[in-house]
């Protein structure tokens, strides 16, 4: 049975970039966690990124990218977005920004392409984790290629 693509996977089809797709089952009950979706995958915690989404105090909306098992730090977060202040975007808003659900958030198709900051540790690994843009489905791919798809900046952004 052929997969179905989603908009991440276009996306990275489009220009060539390399990814591996990683599936695992997700049951309706089942908690929506990072750190049990890299046990289920098999994949140790730093290299499965969660994707996170904020908006500053000038009304613009930013991405952040974190290893699952780390908190995001809004200083940090605000810091590296040259704005004053950065707060969690209200997950009832998430989808309406975004087009995706909680649990399959992906930073790639979303419905207007946000500026992104991952943790800087992503770029030392040959590959990272993130969503595919569904519950269910992770893309493995290496950081620096998003930086062809995705308007990308690495940075410290998660508490110490």
């Amino acid at each position: 049975m052929k997969r179905e693509k989603t908009n991440a996977m276009r996306i990275l089809e489009k220009n060539g970039i390399e990814y591996i797709e990683h599936a695992y089952e997700h049951k309706k009950n089942d908690p929506v966690d990072g750190v049990a979706v890299a046990e289920k995958i098999g994949e140790p915690v730093e290299r499965v990124f969660k994707t996170l989404v904020t908006q500053a105090n000038t009304k613009e909306y930013f991405v952040f990218m974190i290893p699952v098992d780390k908190e995001l730090d809004l200083k940090k977060c605000a810091k590296a977005a040259g704005v004053k202040h950065v707060e969690m975007l209200p997950l009832k808003d998430l989808t309406k920004t975004t087009g995706y659900i909680r649990g399959g958030c992906s930073p790639l198709g979303m419905k207007k392409e946000l500026k992104t900051f991952a943790q800087e540790e992503a770029v030392l690994y040959d590959t990272i984790f993130f969503s595919g843009g569904k519950i269910g489905l992770q893309i493995e791919a290496n950081a620096n290629d998003l930086e062809k798809v995705l308007d990308i900046a690495f940075h410290d952004l998660i508490r110490s």
